[in-house]
């Protein structure tokens, strides 16, 4: 018989180890799921993992890999930061819309001027955009004490229909022919996020992704604010008692994850998707999520996982041109996540085997 018994500290081994066992755990059932539907779970794996890096095609998919990543490590850096204080901002995918709906308003709004400072005007007005909407769940919570996982995943269907409401009416291409949706602000030079090395799918997105990861590590392991933020949601009485104000804490944290995940909203509407639509939401709010546990809300780790989590997007588009239903790659991924948390157990606790009690007879 076995039972769980509380490790003294996190083991260091474990922590390392997980993803890894996750990532196994994943395929392993990832391949039973594949298998019910039909596919052959090894060709299945092959196109997911293996083709976009090494197969006919890669010179193509290579590209889209960085294309993919930048905005899942982008805005998965912004949650880390919260998720290491325990404040839990589960709603980024909303503050990702807004961001992009913000951003484009500002390059339509000054369309046709051609001027270097358009598109860093947009930038501006992204992240304020993303910024401003994780902040009422962020006023919520330190005014009222309201929970801002509820409030902050709500926001995410408000957001939705804000971004439908502009893609049908204010933000309406005037010459779309009735049809919804904006300009196409890859056709419009100074408001154009192209790719700045052809062939590479490396875009202004992808650098600030790589900067926010640089400046996260600085912060969290450098800086007086990553102490407190580490502080609190390692112990929020001694944090207190250390002179911490825990409202400034959620506030900065909700507020920088939101203005992340608002930057790569602009990012992603200005370049790879071109124009502000009704399926604009592409879920890589929610998957980001996924990627800062997997990379154990480190910002190298993010990196990391941000790239993985890329792979089995552009290896799943793949494996839907074979037949396999969008629906299963989603399940995919979410497995993911699944057994990390499983696993992760591992890290604070231990399996302890238990010696049954003799069972005495009674005297006759």
């Amino acid at each position: 018989m076995f039972r769980l018994e509380a490790r003294p500290q996190s083991s260091n081994f474990w922590v390392i180890v997980t993803p890894l066992l996750a990532v196994i755990a994943t395929m392993i059932a990832g391949g039973f799921l594949f298998a019910t539907l039909g596919k052959d779970p090894l060709i299945s794996m092959r196109m997911i993992f293996w083709d976009p890096l090494f197969g006919d095609f890669a010179f193509y998919y290579r590209g889209q890999l960085l294309t993919k990543a930048g905005p899942l490590i982008l805005i998965a850096i912004g949650l880390s930061i919260g998720f290491k204080a325990g404040i839990w901002n589960i709603g980024a995918e909303g503050q990702y819309m807004i961001g992009a709906v913000c951003g484009a308003g500002i390059g339509l709004a000054m369309y046709p001027v051609e001027a270097w400072y358009v598109f860093p005007l947009m930038v501006i007005a992204g992240g304020l955009g993303g910024w401003a909407w994780a902040m009422i769940p962020a006023v919520l919570r330190n005014r009222f004490g309201t929970n801002e996982i509820l409030v902050s995943l709500m926001l995410v269907y408000v957001a939705q229909h804000v971004l439908s409401s502009a893609s049908l009416g204010l933000l309406k291409n005037p010459e779309g022919m009735g049809f919804p949706g904006s300009r196409n602000l890859s056709q419009y030079p100074s408001a154009a996020n192209l790719e700045l090395i052809p062939g590479t799918g490396m875009h202004w997105g992808v650098v600030a992704a790589f900067f926010a990861v640089i400046a996260a590590y600085v912060l969290m392991q450098k800086h007086l604010i990553g102490f407190n933020i580490r502080l609190t949601g390692q112990s929020p009485r001694a944090a207190t008692f250390a002179g911490v104000i825990p409202k400034r804490v959620v506030a900065f944290c909700l507020g920088t994850s939101g203005a992340l995940a608002g930057l790569a909203g602009l990012f992603e509407v200005a370049g790879p998707a071109g124009q502000v639509s009704i399926d604009f939401a592409s879920g890589y709010g929610f998957t980001a999520i996924i990627v800062a546990f997997l990379g154990r809300l480190n910002p190298f780790g993010i990196l990391l996982a941000g790239l993985l989590l890329a792979l089995t997007y552009v290896g799943g588009s793949l494996a839907q041109q074979d037949g396999l239903p969008a629906a299963a790659i989603q399940a995919f991924q979410g497995m993911l996540l699944f057994f990390l948390l499983a696993f992760d157990v591992l890290s604070n606790y231990r399996l302890k085997r238990v010696k049954r009690a003799p069972i005495q007879k009674g005297a006759a």
